[in-house]
């Protein structure tokens, strides 16, 4: 007999709930939970796939654990045993930094990846951390930390009540939206559509988005920034400039309004393909709007000037006063944020804490560039003694390596010299389901459970979702035999990484409570201020202790019951009467409380800014001579993640390069024929697909592909392997600020495969 049990989606950003068919143990249909509080019903074509994502049959079932050179089954037991054996000789002989850690997209879409990697990290005590926010969205972790002081404060876009809406290298109806949490990011824009607003889409695709849009302006890939500064210019130049009631929590204007002087719709034009009447009409537009918001996404982010583009997103929503008020940009308030603090000034954002061994890229968020981490294996120890300082003590390469839910050899600059590079390490133990690119090259391969078999609650998500709201479920399945749930992997992880193995993994969740209500009780602006420790612990609810975490972070939450003191306040018990979900309102102004900045007010023009600048001018005298490369994303796929469900591929969802007639025609290219294209980090063959969705100049491939490589268990990818787009790049193309890789506008050349 089948039932329905209620799990959130964990496949990409709009987190819909869903409603599962189950006979048995097995998911055997998916639709959208009509009742939840947030997406109402909406599902994309992935949350329809979600019982064939579940029950794929190349998902591993049991650890790995290489022995004689083949990765063999193995106990649980045995691959923790291995772990430790593998990582403490490590760095006991060459120190903490030797171990690196990698972090992939899905861990945000997971309970698991949100609770305890920060623990792993913190207690290995390393430097070597790289994560997939520096292939993504760090210059905007980055602007943000330098505008607010705080690098999650992060505002977005109030989709349901703004007037008009300024897109800039975002394809929400591709992506479903990042950065930006909001079910049915399609319908969102079209409601907006249908109460008179105006929807404007720069890039230079023409995308689903764009062809939705009352104005699409096809930029030439790369240079956002540009344009971006020169709408500034125009607000100061018109006198539109009108800060309304961010006045008093701004500093920096008149600083900011001379550095963007040089920047003049005129001067710009020609590095942007714009006409400068076009950036003075969305200039004068969004200042028109009663309220507007401007939102840039990956298209903005992967460029030379990732972080000047991210940080003028918000200038631009600042200047027309649209910065935390109703129908602009605002914080969302998660109920799981940390108790909100008095507003005043902070101890700010800091870049360069430490720095890369081998280029000397500085820290961003704690974190080192993605792009670096094959340089950092294969490159020998040759830090002189003066350079220890900017090496940020860590003279040893890497020579061990964990990743969670990471596939850095597709998604990294040059996989074919990363993928040289995971091989002579060490050791490696890889936290992931399948046995793909990267997880092939592991010591230990730790499975996690399908996601039926896991809870859920958007840690992360829920401080950029477009409406507060709160929503957990449980496991959907029970834990089959021979399962491990995937908060104790990671668990069991840190504790043989650290020195702990055998413990309790129960004490890692231990430990977090007491060391977090141990804080709390201190902090005179807490609910519990003043209180013990050991009785709050004892209040705590949750059949485990991730649930009793997630208890204990909405109940000293924002709107939580602050274990007792607000009765209707939130808590784990209240929320699970809630299967739905709580909705907890339309997002609300918040300044100045989320600023943490020295000066406790929106610092408009940051010194790590002003000095990135100077670049950006010399881009104004930049012209590509050849064909510029951009990525681009498909509905049904997240990245390299979904490639093995037969559900999620084929139709448009394929590995083919685009490029416009005009260039076909020059070329010699037909659809459907191979083209050779060569970068600056190699060469791929990928099948012509012409088309006038990307403008003249431009070439375009999805990223995530290049499922051909040998010792993987990718039965369906295998079949239809695609590419590796990041072959083309070279990894030494960065965005300084973040240390972001740079993935769009970079020079390519293409000739017919046929051709010598």
């Amino acid at each position: 007999m089948s039932r329905t049990a209620l799990r959130i989606c964990p496949l990409c950003e709009a987190t819909c709930g869903l409603a599962l068919t189950i006979d048995g143990t097995t998911v055997t249909a998916a639709r959208g939970d009509r009742d939840d509080v947030f997406s109402r019903g909406f599902i994309c074509p992935k949350g329809a796939s979600f019982g064939a994502v579940d029950s794929d049959p190349d998902r591993l079932r049991a650890p790995l654990v290489r022995r004689d050179g083949e990765l063999r089954e193995a106990t649980w037991e045995e691959a923790f045993d291995a772990v430790a054996a593998g990582i403490r000789p490590v760095v006991e002989r060459y120190g903490p930094h030797s171990v690196g850690v990698v972090l992939g997209n899905p861990n945000v879409h997971t309970m698991a990846g949100a609770l305890y990697p920060t623990v792993l990290i913190g207690a290995l005590g390393t430097h070597s951390l790289f994560t997939a926010s520096t292939v993504d969205q760090m210059p905007k972790h980055v602007s943000s930390g330098l505008l607010f002081g705080d690098a999650n404060a992060i505002p977005v876009p109030d989709l349901d009540h703004t007037d008009h809406l300024l897109l800039i290298g975002a394809n929400p109806l591709e992506s479903n939206g990042s950065l930006c949490t909001a079910p049915d990011f399609p319908g969102r824009l079209k409601a907006l559509r249908a109460r008179g607003g105006t929807l404007t889409v720069i890039d230079p695709r023409r995308t689903r988005t764009a062809k939705l849009a009352d104005r699409h302006v096809a930029i030439r890939p790369g240079t956002d920034a540009l344009l971006l500064a020169a709408m500034a210019h125009v607000l100061f130049e018109e006198d539109l400039v009108d800060l309304g009631a961010l006045a008093p929590h701004v500093e920096g204007v008149a600083e900011l309004a001379a550095a963007v002087g040089d920047f003049t719709p005129e001067s710009v034009a020609a590095a942007c393909d714009v006409d400068a009447d076009v950036t003075r009409a969305l200039a004068r537009e969004l200042a028109a709007a009663p309220t507007a918001a401007v939102y840039g996404r990956i298209g903005s982010c992967t460029v030379p000037h990732g972080t000047l583009a991210s940080w003028l997103v918000d200038v631009l929503n600042i200047l027309t006063g649209n910065l935390d008020r109703p129908g602009g940009a605002l914080f969302p308030q998660a109920a799981t944020d940390r108790t909100p603090r008095p507003a005043g000034p902070g101890h700010g954002f800091a870049l360069g804490r430490w720095h890369s061994r081998v280029s000397g890229h500085p820290e961003a968020k704690g974190e080192l560039p993605l792009s670096a981490l094959a340089e950092e294996i294969d490159t020998a120890a040759a830090v002189e003694e003066t350079d220890t300082a900017m090496a940020g003590e860590a003279g040893e390469p890497v020579r061990a390596l964990v990743t969670i839910a990471a596939n850095p050899v597709l998604s990294a600059p040059d996989g074919d010299r990363l993928d040289k590079a995971l091989a002579s390490l060490d050791f490696m133990v890889s936290v992931d389901p399948y046995l793909n690119e990267t997880s092939r090259h592991a010591h230990v391969v730790l499975p996690p459970p399908p996601p039926a078999q896991s809870p859920h609650h958007d840690f992360a998500f829920n401080t950029l979702a477009v409406r507060n709201q709160v929503r957990y479920t449980r496991p959907a399945v029970p834990l089959q035999p021979g399962r491990m749930a995937e908060t104790e992997i990671l668990a069991r992880l840190t504790l043989a990484a650290t020195g702990r193995h055998g413990a309790d993994p129960a004490a890692v969740d231990a430990m977090v409570i007491e060391q977090t209500l141990g804080k709390a009780v201190r902090e005179p602006h807490s609910p519990v201020h003043g209180r013990d420790p050991g009785e709050l612990t004892a209040r705590l609810t949750g059949e485990n202790g991730p649930e009793r975490r997630l208890d204990m972070m909405l109940r000293l939450g924002p709107y939580g019951d602050g274990f007792g003191v607000r009765p209707d306040g939130l808590s784990l018990q209240r929320l699970l009467a809630h299967p739905h979900g709580i909705d907890l309102g339309p997002l609300r102004p918040r300044l100045p409380q989320p600023l943490k900045t020295r000066s406790g007010k929106v610092e408009m023009l940051p010194g790590p800014i002003a000095e990135d600048l100077p670049r950006l001018r010399q881009a104004l005298a930049e012209r590509p001579d050849g064909l510029v490369l951009v990525g681009r994303r498909h509905l049904r796929s997240n990245n390299s993640w979904m490639h093995n469900i037969p559900a999620l591929t084929g139709g448009s969802n394929r590995c083919t390069l685009h490029l416009h007639p005009d260039d076909a025609e020059r070329l010699g290219v037909r659809s459907g024929e191979p083209v050779r294209v060569t970068g600056a980090g190699g060469e791929v063959t990928a099948p012509a697909e012409v088309t006038d969705a990307v403008r003249p100049g431009v070439v375009s491939l999805p990223h995530g592909w290049g499922h051909d490589r040998p010792g993987t268990r990718l039965t369906h990818a295998a079949t239809e392997p695609g590419v590796n787009v990041n072959q083309l790049l070279d990894g030494s193309l960065l965005d300084p600020l973040s240390g972001n890789a740079v993935l769009n506008g970079v020079p390519v050349a293409i000739v017919p495969a046929t051709r010598p």
